[in-house]
């Protein structure tokens, strides 16, 4: 079940893999995402020291979470990944040039997921183009219903 997704991403970036992380969240962070309460839009992901980290992702806390905490919506996060796929990130960010988006929020197995993805960033030529290429599928689209009518 997806919680929040980055469309924002597959406009701005191409998306090459993708890899699904766990997140580590406080108890307040959980039932504000439970109640839709997350937005990665301005997130991004970043590595350090061999972890990996969502940054930015604001998860907006409840009234009545808890009494005796102080919750920040836009904390860092840390992400678990396998070393293997850490390992695998830092050379491709590194060395080739990628960058990592956060792609989608979900529930798997009753746990909170981010989706990643391994993305190189897109020209203002290509984003156009794939604008153009959006609206002749909308207009396909329309172009079969209405051909379907009159058959």
């Amino acid at each position: 079940m997806s919680i929040a997704q980055n469309k924002k991403a597959f406009h701005d970036f191409f998306i090459e893999e993708k890899y699904e992380a766990g997140i580590v969240l406080e108890g307040w962070e959980v039932k504000a995402i439970r109640d839709n309460r997350a937005n990665i839009k301005e997130a991004y992901v970043i590595i350090q020291r061999g972890e990996v980290y969502l940054i930015g992702c604001h998860v907006t806390p409840m009234g009545a979470a808890s009494t005796h905490i102080r919750p920040d919506a836009i904390r860092t996060r840390k992400l678990l990944l396998h070393n293997e796929e850490i390992a695998k990130l830092i050379g491709k960010v590194e060395r080739a040039g990628y960058t990592l988006v956060p792609l989608d929020l979900h529930f798997k197995d009753g746990r909170v997921k981010v989706q990643i993805g391994l993305a190189k960033g897109k020209k203002q030529y290509d984003k156009r183009e794939a604008e153009k290429e959006k609206d002749w599928k909308r207009e396909q689209g329309s172009i079969m219903k209405s051909h379907n009518k009159m058959a």
